[in-house]
């Protein structure tokens, strides 16, 4: 039943396994490649194949590190390093079948391999016939040709295996990317984007994600209807203090019922938050310039002070409405704390960046962030005159994230400035 749900998925881990015993056969076979090609320059020479390059005075047979082979009428002399071997000038006399005194050995200071080999430098001697039979090999480089053929022997299995082990990552960490992006896209009552899909492993995530949007979105419907409905009970309560406070003075009862005003309001503004955060409207092509010159013209119209600073033409996607009150809540809060509001905006790396200047006291970096929380506000005041309910910025931000963008408070030229970034239209 699971396997006919996922579409017969293959698991993540048979591509890893795959992998992993192709990266063992590539080395392994790159291993037998280099010992077929040869012993490495400090392989170990042993003594009966020196014994018969000193009888037939032809080194080039045999397999192992080269040998020098001369003659001399004097017996060889210790190389800077070499020191006697009695045991190896005995070895080699007996393979040579004379007296250990027409035989002579020196040794490097390289440990011995085993018994009858050497692993370092050497010389060996032999009188016969009246001169003498030279068989040497000086120290090795440091750096050989042989150590060179290891070396792209490991360089060619690197690349040979760097590029499936590139593509079957791409091909694992892809269809995260989208889940991942699709997740962070998804608003708490928006509609949930198509996830991707891939291997099982993705598959049994997507259907998580979904399961846990569901979730969340059901909380959300819940939260909201209780809000609702805590409000419509508010408002019989409401209507009848508003009825009682007739009987009162007049000073008295314009201010209990400039109170009973100020409740509504933020019960309302509650409400307009929480079904913000629910709702999202049909995403279309926008023209930012447009719709920030049409909402800077109507404020003016009705004597805010703000301006604008034209800028070049941008298309961004999303809803309208949501986006002009993102910018309407920004401009409000310029003019209400910063006395005035200036509005420009550019594109940047894909983005179109706006940004929206007062000309106040600025903004604490500290308090910033803290401003965006929603029932938080900058200005101590319970008045809401002056300083709201809170729920303002943490609209803005709302709606910026349901766009895929941000929204931060910053220091500017003068006062405080707010950046808005939302991605171009594709």
């Amino acid at each position: 039943m699971r396997s006919a749900a996922l579409g017969g998925a293959r698991s993540i881990a048979l591509p890893i396994f795959l992998l992993v015993i192709a990266s063992v056969l590539v080395a392994n076979l790159v291993l037998f490649g280099i010992t077929f090609h040869g012993p490495p320059p400090r392989a170990p020479r042993g003594i009966a194949s020196i014994a018969e390059a000193l009888k037939s005075g032809r080194p080039s047979g045999l397999r192992g590190p080269p040998l020098q082979l001369s003659i001399a009428a004097r017996p060889p002399r210790p190389q800077p390093g070499q020191h006697p071997a009695p045991f190896a000038a005995a070895r080699l006399a007996a393979e040579l079948r004379v007296q250990a005194g027409d035989v002579v050995a020196f040794a490097g200071d390289r440990p011995l391999g085993p018994e009858d080999a050497f692993l370092g430098d050497f010389t060996f001697g032999w009188h016969t016939g009246g001169h003498w039979r030279i068989a040497s090999r000086p120290p090795p480089p440091f750096f050989t040709h042989w150590h060179v053929m290891v070396l792209l022997a490991m360089l060619a299995a690197i690349v040979a295996l760097s590029l499936p082990a590139w593509l079957i990552a791409r091909a694992i960490s892809r269809p995260l990317r989208r889940l991942a992006i699709a997740a962070d896209q998804a608003g708490t009552g928006a509609r949930l984007p198509p996830l991707p899909g891939g291997s099982r492993e993705v598959r049994d995530l997507a259907r998580a994600v979904t399961t846990m949007h569901a979730r969340l979105a059901s909380h959300a419907e819940g939260r909201t209807a209780m809000l609702a409905g805590i409000a419509h009970d508010l408002g019989t309560p409401l209507s009848r203090i508003a009825f009682r406070i007739e009987a009162l003075p007049e000073e008295a009862r314009a201010r209990a019922a400039a109170d009973i005003e100020e409740m509504r309001a933020m019960i309302r503004e509650t409400l307009a938050f929480t079904r913000d955060d629910m709702v999202t409207g049909p995403a279309t092509r926008l023209d930012l310039g447009s719709l920030l010159a049409t909402l800077v013209a109507d404020m003016a119209d009705a004597g805010a002070p703000v301006a604008l600073q034209p800028g070049p033409r941008v298309v961004v996607r999303g809803d309208a409405g949501a986006l002009r009150r993102l910018f309407a809540n920004l401009l409000d809060n310029a003019v209400r704390y910063g006395e005035r509001a200036t509005v420009g905006w550019e594109a940047v790396d894909g983005s179109a960046v706006t940004r929206i200047e007062d000309a106040g006291s600025g903004v604490d970096p500290a308090q910033a962030e803290q401003l965006f929380q929603p029932f938080v506000r900058g200005e101590p005041s319970r008045n809401r005159s002056t300083g709201g309910t809170g729920l303002g910025l943490a609209i803005v931000r709302s709606i910026a994230t349901r766009h895929g963008g941000a929204v931060t408070l910053e220091k500017g030229e003068v006062g405080a400035r707010a950046r808005v970034v939302l991605p171009l239209a594709g």
